[in-house]
């Protein structure tokens, strides 16, 4: 008895393992034959010499990629066909097993490439009486003995509202809301949202037709109360809720596309809390990446399929990047998260380093060393600034005070305090201002420097921007009373260095922090 538990245990210990899952949107995989669905670019021998060398070479680009991400599990969106996933698993042998779908008479599909075996696949079906998409495909797989889901999603993109993301999200949801609580599933694909889409859809008002509710958000419970879903409180929740993998990378690395020179996070891994318990499979933390060889993305700029003047050059890959994550089914590796040293909140740094603040936090001889009506920018010594937004009027500038904090912020890549109370107000600095940093002195463009005060910078103001040293950064001004006329030379007294949509910016809070010529 004792060795044949000896040996189901050492088997137990070879079998367990680490897997890498991908996913990917290809754009348009397309074949050689003439479909009615096809893509006018991609009708074979047309204007847009789409023919079987242009094919060869796109194929060769995407088994290159699909090579080096080496991923166990790849899902892939935007493929015209199961012929074209055949040829896929022929040229890439390492793969024993696919699946794919979509819809008769639509151009695309998704499907998986897997290492690890496929057991089951259905279709989760969303129709609609005037368009066609794609079905999201929930694919069961078998690795050790345990059974988990990954269901890839195609969500309709923003040339349509936001309602049709959110019956995706609504059909998605309720599928997953039917398995038990402790099944390990996840969600990924290019659900055409941001991340943090609850934001964003009020930049794009001809998409907001659903008065701020997102799909990605409050449907599939990403967030709940306009608040992340955190690896700290995934598993405290008794309602269903989900975790965005975006979260585990610093914000300017948040993108997976970029259009029109911004970039967004179409593309998406979301986790369900029963991979961060103690049972079956694990996330591995901090494992979540975008895939980023320099021949997919240099200088700024993804090598995307070039098609130029209607014609295929053959040359680039995607306008999306591949996302990867790390998962486990090693008995090391299981509840991850009580691998998590425990937070302490005692240096404005420290706010830095989280998404959400679980309990009020008290910070010490915090000095207020910029205020205006409405905000604040406070520090300590030795440490970083934060920005504090709404209730500052019982803060004086250059005063030191200790406040608790219940509530943090990211706003577009900006930290802020956007709830606390006065502890104590202590005493008065009259040198505060030896808090603020030398522009001369620090790269205002680097992110460390967020919501710090910077003084002594002049420059040109063209087109928004302020132009000194041969570098450039937004300026910002808080009232458009303010703003100097294009072409004068300003000296910048102080500013605070903020942080929007992945790029800094000098704020300007009032009129006498510059001086115009």
């Amino acid at each position: 008895m004792v060795k044949i538990i000896l040996f189901l245990l050492l088997n137990l210990c070879l079998y367990a393992k680490t897997f890498n899952i991908s996913t990917y949107n290809v754009e348009n995989l397309f074949d050689l034959k003439n479909n009615r669905s096809d893509y006018k670019e991609y009708i074979p021998n047309n204007y847009s010499k789409w023919d079987k060398k242009k094919f060869t070479l796109k194929l060769t680009n995407l088994i290159k990629v699909l090579k080096d991400l080496d991923s166990d599990i790849i899902a892939l969106q935007e493929v015209e066909n199961r012929e074209l996933m055949q040829l896929l698993l022929k040229k890439l042998p390492k793969y024993k097993y696919y699946s794919f779908s979509k819809y008769e008479n639509a151009s695309v599909g998704i499907g998986f490439l897997s290492k690890i075996k496929i057991i089951k696949n259905q279709d989760l079906n969303i129709k609609f009486p005037n368009k066609i998409y794609r079905p999201i495909l929930e694919t069961t797989f078998k690795i050790d003995n345990y059974e988990f889901k990954i269901f890839n999603n195609h969500w309709p993109s923003k040339r349509v509202a936001e309602s049709y993301r959110i019956k995706y999200a609504k059909k998605l949801f309720d599928r997953v809301n039917e398995l038990p609580k402790d099944y390990d599933y996840i969600l990924l694909g290019d659900f055409n949202s941001n991340y943090n889409e609850f934001e964003t859809i009020y930049y794009e008002k001809r998409l907001n037709n659903t008065q701020g509710v997102t799909g990605i958000n409050q449907v599939l419970n990403t967030t709940v109360d306009k608040k992340y879903i955190t690896v700290d409180d995934i598993l405290r929740r008794d309602k269903r809720v989900h975790y965005n993998l975006w979260l585990q990378v610093d914000y300017p690395k948040r993108f997976s596309t970029i259009f029109r020179g911004n970039k967004y996070t179409p593309d998406n891994i979301i986790l369900s809390p029963a991979l961060f318990d103690n049972k079956k499979l694990s996330y591995k933390l901090n494992s979540f990446k975008v895939f980023t060889p320099q021949y997919l993305y240099k200088n700024e700029k993804i090598n995307r399929w070039q098609i130029k003047d209607g014609i295929h050059t053959g040359k680039g890959f995607s306008d999306h990047l591949p996302l990867t994550a790390t998962f486990s089914s090693k008995k090391e590796d299981k509840n991850p998260l009580k691998k998590i040293p425990e937070k302490t909140f005692n240096k404005i740094s420290d706010f830095y380093n989280t998404n959400k603040l679980l309990k009020d936090a008290d910070l010490k001889n915090v000095v207020v060393i910029y205020k205006d009506s409405k905000s604040a920018v406070i520090k300590q010594k030795n440490d970083r600034a934060i920005y504090l937004y709404n209730n500052v009027a019982k803060l004086k500038e250059g005063y030191s005070y200790d406040l608790r904090v219940s509530q943090i912020k990211e706003f577009f890549g900006l930290k802020e305090i956007k709830k606390f109370k006065i502890l104590e107000k202590n005493k008065k600095i009259p040198d505060y201002k030896k808090l603020y940093l030398e522009g001369k002195d620090i790269d205002i463009l680097d992110l460390k420097y967020q919501n710090e005060i910077v003084t002594n910078i002049q420059g040109v103001y063209k087109n928004k921007k302020l132009l000194f040293n041969n570098k450039e950064i937004k300026l910002y001004f808080r009232k458009k009373s303010i703003n100097p006329k294009e072409g004068s030379f300003i000296k910048i007294k102080r500013a605070q260095i903020g942080f929007f949509k992945n790029s800094a910016q000098l704020v300007i809070h009032k009129k006498s922090d510059i001086d115009v010529n």
